[in-house]
């Protein structure tokens, strides 16, 4: 060891005695400056890429995303000693949409409609889809109120169907045993297939009848899909205490809110058709109503070859059989997304008295008693305005501008309020990173004719 390397060594031990020191065989002086212009060039090289990574330099790297795909954005921060620059680092989260299924049939259906469409995009906290059956009275008026929307809170995806009314009759038709004498009419009956008639891509979806309109945010009503059993398709109100047996008792549901599993539903094959039935190939299941009507309401004409002429309520006579028999495809909703006019007379919840505790609410609450929401308050979510007879729209009701109707006192101003909210209000973002999608689609072809044509 010579005089250099040992005095080094040395040195190093007055520092840290005690202590291996496994570079002091090689300090010499010119491995240590060797040792220091490295470490500095080190330093130096650090300080030049901090400076250089910025944000705007990220996105050369980064695929560029939308807004609404860089709904979270988390930050890492790198210090150097003479700068602190932000570095983002995205993950990528894509909000789904909650999505909506609708019939929309004249005009007067889409004056009603508009209103349930405008509280959606009123409340939602993301983004909205609509699929919307309707026909070009329909289509023309809601797309002059979209018209209004430029700069959405969230994207919106709009989708019009039109069959025409021949291939709605022809549908039914090949069902053979379904008919109707509801006010809703063919369209009406259109609800048991909304699962044939939009595209395969929609799997699951909320249908509202269009006298109804929400009041908190759709997306609290899309998550209970999410809670389901893994057999269910079917969701809407359940009314087992209601008795009404010169219809079945088919009030005792409410097909007018329905969280539908559709991907499930084209799997049962929920509804018949002389094309499923001249299929021999074995491939495929029987489909799933016609054992259900034949158990509630006996051979269609009597005899198995006629229709059913003893079924009330529409298509809600034919889904009341359906899940009565079929329980395990089915659960209940909360009444809190049904505040009905019809029958029920809204539970006596309405607004007013604005401190007031939940169990007070509830003691006051009736037509709960033997049902799903039994000892549970209904805090209202979903307004439905039916049978409110003699007017075609249920904001022109007399007895709005009756100062002593129990209804008008309770739900009148929500009415009024959500009447007049005007669409342009729904401009909400700055910029445009938020956008209003919409096409239509004609011709549309059944499940079961695209099956023939398959096949």
């Amino acid at each position: 060891m010579n005089y250099t390397t040992s005095r080094a060594a040395n040195h190093l031990d007055q520092l840290n005695p005690g202590q291996d020191h496994p570079f002091s065989m090689c300090w010499s002086p010119r491995r240590r400056k060797l040792l220091a212009i490295s470490l500095l060039a080190f330093v130096v090289a650090l300080l030049l890429f901090a400076n250089e990574l910025t944000t705007s330099d990220l996105s050369k790297v980064i695929p560029t995303l939308s807004v609404a795909d860089r709904a979270l954005t988390m930050t890492t921060t790198v210090t150097a000693p003479a700068a602190t620059q932000t570095v983002y680092r995205d993950v990528i989260v894509t909000p789904e949409p909650v999505v909506f299924v609708l019939i929309m049939w004249s005009e007067v259906s889409a004056a009603e409609g508009a209103i349930l469409i405008k509280s959606i995009l009123m409340y939602n906290s993301s983004p909205s889809e609509f699929h919307i059956i309707c026909d070009d009275a329909a289509e023309n008026y809601l797309r002059a109120r979209f018209a209004r929307i430029e700069r959405p809170a969230s994207n919106i995806k709009v989708r019009y169907y039109k069959p025409s009314w021949q291939s709605m009759q022809d549908r039914v038709d090949r069902e053979g045993s379904i008919q109707t004498d509801h006010s809703a009419g063919l369209p009406g009956l259109m609800k048991l297939f909304i699962h044939e008639i939009v595209p395969l891509s929609v799997t699951k979806g909320i249908y509202v009848d269009t006298d109804a309109f929400f009041i908190s945010d759709p997306t609290s009503l899309w998550k209970v899909f999410d809670t389901l059993k893994p057999s269910t398709a079917i969701v809407m109100s359940s009314h087992p205490d209601q008795s009404s047996p010169e219809w079945h008792h088919a009030s005792r549901i409410c097909s007018c809110v329905m969280l539908l599993d559709l991907q499930k539903l084209r799997d049962l094959r929920l509804m018949d058709s002389s094309v499923y039935r001249e299929d021999k190939s074995g491939q495929f299941p029987p489909a799933l109503s016609p054992d259900t009507f034949r158990t509630m309401y006996g051979l269609p004409g009597g005899d198995g070859n006629g229709r059913y002429d003893n079924v009330r309520l529409g298509d809600q006579g034919y889904w009341w059989a359906i899940v009565h028999h079929r329980p395990d495809i089915f659960e209940p909703l909360s009444y809190d997304y049904e505040v009905t006019s019809c029958l029920l007379d809204s539970y006596l919840t309405g607004l007013g008295e604005d401190t007031i505790s939940k169990e007070e609410e509830l003691g006051r609450q009736i037509h709960l008693k033997d049902t799903p929401q039994e000892g549970k308050t209904v805090l209202p979510k979903l307004l439905h305005f039916n049978c409110l007879h003699g007017t075609p729209i249920y904001t022109e009701w007399s007895g709005w501008s009756d100062p002593t109707n129990s209804l008008a006192k309770r739900w009148g101003a929500a009415v009024a309020y959500h009447v007049g909210y005007k669409w342009i209000w729904l401009n909400r973002k700055e910029g445009d990173d938020t956008s209003v999608d919409i096409a239509s689609h004609a011709n549309i072809l059944f499940a079961d004719d695209q099956f023939h044509h398959s096949t």
